[in-house]
C-alpha cells in the first residue's frame, strides 16, 4: 500500500526570481520522492538485491582483480591487469544502478495497477514536479547502493594489489554512474507514461537496455586503450541525451491520457492510411483544385521551410566536419609518396571501368549507392533524435578536408580532389542536407509533439512530410546528381589533371 502524503498549498513565486522558482518547484518534487523512497524501502523485494549486490560483486571483482593481476604478471602483462581493474570499478558502479531502471519502469503504470496513481495526480503538482520528484526517487536508492559498491571495492583493492584510483578516474566513474541512472530513469519513466501495463513497460525496456549495453562496451574500450579523457565527451553527450529525454517525458506527459488508457491500442492498417492521406496532401472536394506546380510549392517546398532547423543543423554540422577533417590532418600525416601515382590517366579509366561507372549501369549504381547510405543514415536518425543521421552525413566531408588537406602538403594539386567531386557535390550535398532535416525532425517530433498532436499524430504529420520530400525533391537530385557523377566529373577530372 502507498504512502498517502499531503500535498501543502504553496504560492508560485512568479518568474521573475528564477531561483525562487527552482526551489519551489524541487521542494515539491521531493514530497514525491520522500514518498516513493519510503515505500522502497519498506519491500524488502527491491531493497535485498540493491544490498546484495553492492556488497556481494564488489568483492567478487577484488578478488577476480588480484586473480588476473597475478596471472598477466607472470606472462609480463602487467598492464592489461592496470586496465582491467578500472573497468571493473566502472562495473561495479553500474550494477546497483540497474535496478534503477527497474523501479523507474513501474514508477507510473505501477502505480496505476495498485489503484494508488490517482490521489497522486490529483495533487496539486505540475507535471514538470511529479517528473522530478519520480526521477529523483527512482535514483536516489541504487545510486546510493552504487557508492558503498565502489568504496567496497576501493579498500578491497587497495589491501590486495594495492591500486589507488587517480582522482580524474574516479570523479570520471561516479559522473558516469550518476549520469548512467539519469538517462535510464529518464528513459524508463517516459516509457511508464505510455505503457499501460507494468509488461508492456518490461518488454519496451529493450529500448533502454541494449543502446546502455553498447555504451558499457564503449566505454570498456575507452578503459581499456586508456584514453580516459574521451570520457569526458561521451558524459557530455550523456548529459545531453538525458536533457533531451527529460525534455520528451514532460512534453507528452498527459495526466487525463495516464489515467483514462485502458489498454495499448495499435492500429496499424488505420496508422497506415492516415499516413498516406497525410503524404498525398489533398484538399477536400470543395475547396479550389490546385496545379502541380502549386501542390509542389505548397506541399513539398513549404515541407521544406518547416525543417528549416534541421537544414541548419546539418548544414552546420557538415561545414564543421570539413575543418575536423582538416585539423586531423596535421595530426595524422600520410607520407607524401602515397599520393605520386604514374601513368594517372591509365590507372583512373581502369578504375572506371573496374567500378562499372560508365553509362546507365553506372547511373544507377551511383543512385543506389547515395539512396542506400541516407536512407540507413535517415533511419539511424529516427531513434538517435537525429544524432547519428548528422555523424553519418558529416563523416565524407571530413575525409574530404583530411584529404585535401595531406595532398596540399604533399605538394599536389588540390584542384584534382575538387574536380572529382565538385560537378556532382554541388546537386549531393543539398539532397543529403534536406534528408538530413527530414531525419531530424522525426526524431524531435518525439520529444516536442506540435501543440494539440499526441506523439504518434505528430510523427505522421513529420513521417509525411519526409515521405513527399523523398520522393519529389531528394530522388530527383539524386538522379541528376548521378548522372552529372558519371558522364561530366570524368571529363573534367581529366580535363584538370592534363592541364
Amino acid at each position: 500500500m502507498a504512502t498517502m502524503v499531503t500535498i501543502p498549498e504553496k504560492t508560485h513565486p512568479g518568474p521573475s526570481r528564477w531561483w525562487a522558482v527552482v526551489h519551489w518547484n524541487l521542494s515539491r518534487a521531493l514530497i514525491v520522492t520522500r514518498r516513493e523512497v519510503i515505500d522502497m524501502f519498506r519491500d524488502w523485494r527491491i531493497i535485498a538485491p540493491i544490498i546484495l549486490l553492492t556488497i556481494i560483486f564488489p568483492f567478487i571483482a577484488n578478488w577476480g582483480a588480484g586473480r588476473m593481476v597475478s596471472w598477466v604478471t607472470q606472462y609480463g602483462a602487467e598492464v592489461v591487469g592496470e586496465r582491467l581493474i578500472p573497468f571493473l570499478l566502472m562495473v561495479v558502479g553500474f550494477f546497483p544502478i540497474s535496478f534503477s531502471l527497474i523501479i523507474a519502469l513501474e514508477s507510473f503504470v505501477g502505480e496505476k495497477e495498485r489503484h494508488s496513481l490517482e490521489p497522486l495526480l490529483s495533487s496539486p503538482l505540475t507535471n514538470l514536479q511529479l517528473y522530478i520528484g519520480k526521477t529523483l526517487s527512482s535514483t536516489m536508492p541504487p545510486f546510493l547502493g552504487s557508492l558503498l559498491g565502489i568504496t567496497v571495492y576501493l579498500v578491497g583493492v587497495y589491501f590486495n594489489v594495492g591500486w589507488i584510483p587517480p582522482f580524474t578516474l574516479l570523479v570520471q566513474v561516479i559522473l558516469l554512474t550518476i549520469v548512467h541512472a539519469l538517462v535510464m530513469v529518464s528513459g524508463a519513466v517516459v516509457i511508464s507514461t505510455q505503457a499501460t501495463s507494468v509488461r508492456a513497460a518490461n518488454l519496451l525496456a529493450s529500448f533502454i537496455i541494449i543502446p546502455m549495453s553498447f555504451l558499457i562496451q564503449a566505454e570498456a574500450l575507452i578503459m581499456f586503450w586508456a584514453q580516459y579523457n574521451v570520457l569526458w565527451w561521451l558524459l557530455l553527450g550523456m548529459v545531453l541525451v538525458n536533457v533531451v529525454l527529460v525534455r520528451m517525458g514532460t512534453r507528452i506527459f498527459n495526466r487525463e491520457h495516464l489515467l483514462g488508457r485502458e489498454i495499448d491500442e495499435l492500429n496499424l492498417i488505420a496508422s497506415l492510411r492516415r499516413w498516406w492521406k497525410l503524404t498525398l496532401a489533398r484538399r477536400r472536394p470543395e475547396d479550389q483544385r490546385r496545379s502541380a506546380l502549386r501542390w509542389y510549392r505548397d506541399e513539398v517546398l513549404a515541407a521544406v521551410w518547416r525543417m528549416r532547423g534541421g537544414v541548419l543543423v546539418a548544414a552546420a554540422g557538415m561545414l564543421a566536419s570539413y575543418f575536423i577533417g582538416v585539423r586531423y590532418a596535421d595530426i595524422f600525416r600520410i607520407p607524401p609518396e602515397a599520393f605520386v601515382v604514374d601513368d594517372w590517366y591509365t590507372r583512373f579509366a581502369s578504375l572506371l571501368v573496374d567500378a562499372g561507372l560508365h553509362g546507365l549501369q553506372g547511373v544507377l549504381l551511383v543512385l543506389y549507392q547515395n539512396v542506400r547510405v541516407l536512407f540507413l543514415a535517415s533511419a539511424f536518425g529516427v531513434f538517435t533524435f537525429g544524432v547519428l543521421t548528422v555523424l553519418i552525413l558529416m563523416l565524407p566531408i571530413a575525409l574530404v578536408g583530411y584529404l585535401t588537406s595531406q595532398m596540399a602538403v604533399a605538394g599536389m594539386n588540390p584542384a584534382l580532389l575538387v574536380a572529382a567531386l565538385l560537378p556532382h557535390s554541388v546537386i549531393e550535398i543539398p539532397a543529403a542536407i534536406i534528408a538530413g532535416a527530414a531525419a531530424i525532425r522525426l526524431g524531435a517530433s518525439v520529444i516536442a509533439p506540435p501543440p494539440g498532436k499526441t506523439v504518434g499524430e505528430g510523427w505522421l504529420t513529420a513521417l509525411a512530410d519526409a515521405t513527399r520530400v523523398w520522393w519529389c525533391l531528394v530522388l530527383p537530385l539524386l538522379l541528376i546528381a548521378a548522372v552529372v557523377e558519371v558522364f561530366l566529373t570524368p571529363t573534367v577530372l581529366l580535363w584538370i589533371a592534363g592541364g
